[in-house]
């Protein structure tokens, strides 16, 4: 490949950008050029289209990695014509026509499930949405295992919450059909079933899928691993 792709870092639910903050830092002290735009986590729709938005403002190839929540965002996100490939990161592969709520329906739920906070917010013109947060108490042993417990709770009060119809909303496309795709499943994970992450790797083909003993941010535990499994994947594009 004649141009070295932008790497564009979309964050999922609960968080933002800083939680690829060390691997953005290895990315950039290695010269590559790498973006971490907000998701906004209103719907899965509309986090889509912004970050397809975003992406296609770029000049050249992209490559897209998204954790989590923004596995599902990239998936869709994924089908601008520039983006050459797609790293899922402990995220979500869902297939057109699938939700979050359907993929994670056909596993044993993980300990998020039983420690989602709903809160009410207001829609101008609508009736109020639903906010899904994790518990404050619950967020550093389910989101956050694996980092200073000082850090763990400075996270766990500044979280990012995700509009609960973004867990009934079906993909409306799944970029890994058309797209070299690889996947990190982190083994320690007690915000997705670990189970969730294979499946959906492996029905999506990926050209390559390994297995950190990590937990959910695994970007923070485990960031050379991260960096390194993107820069092979854009050496495998090329």
């Amino acid at each position: 490949m004649p141009v070295s792709p932008t790497i564009v870092l979309v964050h999922g639910a609960f968080a933002d950008g800083a939680s690829w903050s060390p691997v953005t830092r290895l990315l950039l002290d290695q010269g590559f050029t790498v973006h971490v735009p907000p998701v906004f986590n209103r719907s899965l729709s509309g986090d889509a289209a912004y970050i397809r938005s975003y992406v296609e403002q770029i000049e050249g190839p992209v490559l897209l990695a998204g954790h989590s929540y923004g596995g599902a965002v990239i998936t869709v996100a994924g089908e601008a014509d520039n983006v050459i490939g797609l790293v899922y990161v402990a995220g979500y592969a869902l297939d057109e026509g699938e939700s979050l709520g359907q993929l994670q329906g056909g596993f044993a739920d993980s300990d998020l499930a039983s420690n989602l906070v709903y809160s009410p917010y207001p829609i101008d013109g609508a009736e109020s949405g639903t906010d899904v947060s994790v518990s404050v108490d619950a967020f550093p042993a389910v989101f956050a295992a694996g980092l200073d417990a000082k850090v763990a709770e400075v996270l766990a009060v500044s979280q990012r919450p995700l509009s609960a119809v973004a867990f009934g909303e079906p993909a409306s496309a799944a970029a890994w059909k058309t797209k070299p795709a690889f996947g990190i499943v982190s083994a320690a994970d007690h915000t997705i079933n670990p189970d969730v992450e294979h499946f959906g790797y492996q029905r999506a083909g990926m050209k390559n899928v390994i297995e950190l003993d990590a937990p959910h941010l695994v970007m923070q535990t485990h960031p050379e691993e991260v960096a390194r499994f993107i820069v092979d994947a854009i050496d495998t594009i090329a």
